[in-house]
């Protein structure tokens, strides 16, 4: 069920960002952090985070990225290829500082799924563990086109009003994202460097119906990790596991926490 009620912010890395703790947290359980999808918020989570967060006794933090939701409004005229770093590097720690959250097992969806392995595995930065959703490790051209098809049909089939229900500046918000990836400069993105720097435990799942990736991304994190990594590929799935198969992905992320992460 959808909680409309207003989030407090924080600021970090020169932006406001609305946050939310779910979940009172049992003793010595890591915090969850919830990075969400390239047009996503933390309402368009629904419930899952607290799902997980009551399946392990975990407290998860939930937030909107720059950009999004009711953060701020992007001030930029384009996000840039290189977007996905900056939130990694930079405002990511920025905001577990400001919120004191120490140590966490990061749970990310698309955008967000890539945005974690970057930060796992750049130096300095203690991670109990990682669980991604349709990550991107490099650019495929399923992905490309399933965006230029999004972005053909932004004004015309209802996505502007759909988004406009989570976001302050709905058109901002593709744009910030459709953009970035349609870019010919993207086509070069890769984060298979920071792979390596990954020695906490991993858990990669995708749909095997993704519109927007093969299973090759996760082939590659197996392959790339120094951590101990598990894959799981979900039938009847698309894009997004945790509102297609809601039910597998909330068990096989909790029990990898609740076994892996402890």
């Amino acid at each position: 069920m959808l909680d409309w009620r207003p989030m407090p912010f924080v600021s970090a890395a020169g932006h406001s960002l609305e946050y939310e703790w779910l979940g009172a947290g049992a003793p010595g359980k890591p915090p969850l952090v919830f990075l969400h999808e390239g047009l996503g918020s933390i309402r368009q989570w629904r419930d899952f985070p607290q799902q997980v967060a009551q399946a392990t006794g975990c407290r998860a933090l939930v937030y909107s990225r720059y950009g999004y939701g009711q953060s701020d409004v992007l001030r930029e005229a384009k996000a840039g290829v290189r977007f996905m770093h900056r939130e990694a590097l930079e405002a990511l720690p920025a905001l577990l500082a400001a919120l004191e959250v120490e140590d966490p097992v990061l749970v990310g969806h698309s955008d967000g799924a890539s945005i974690a392995l970057i930060y796992a595995g750049s130096p300095g930065r203690a991670v109990r563990g990682v669980a991604v959703m349709a990550p991107h490790v490099f650019v495929e051209p399923i992905c490309v086109e399933s965006i230029r098809k999004a972005t053909a049909a932004f004004d015309g089939t209802g996505l502007a009003q759909r988004l406009a229900k989570y976001h302050r500046d709905p058109a901002k918000t593709f744009h910030l994202w459709a953009d970035a990836w349609l870019d010919p400069e993207f086509l070069k993105w890769n984060i298979e460097e920071y792979l390596p720097g990954i020695t906490c435990p991993v858990l990669a799942i995708q749909g095997r119906d993704d519109e927007y990736g093969t299973m090759e991304q996760l082939a590659r994190i197996k392959r790339g990790v120094r951590g101990p990594c598990e894959l799981l590929e979900l039938d009847g799935c698309g894009h997004s596991p945790f509102r297609d198969q809601a039910e597998a992905a909330r068990d096989a992320i909790a029990r990898f926490i609740n076994e892996r992460c402890g």
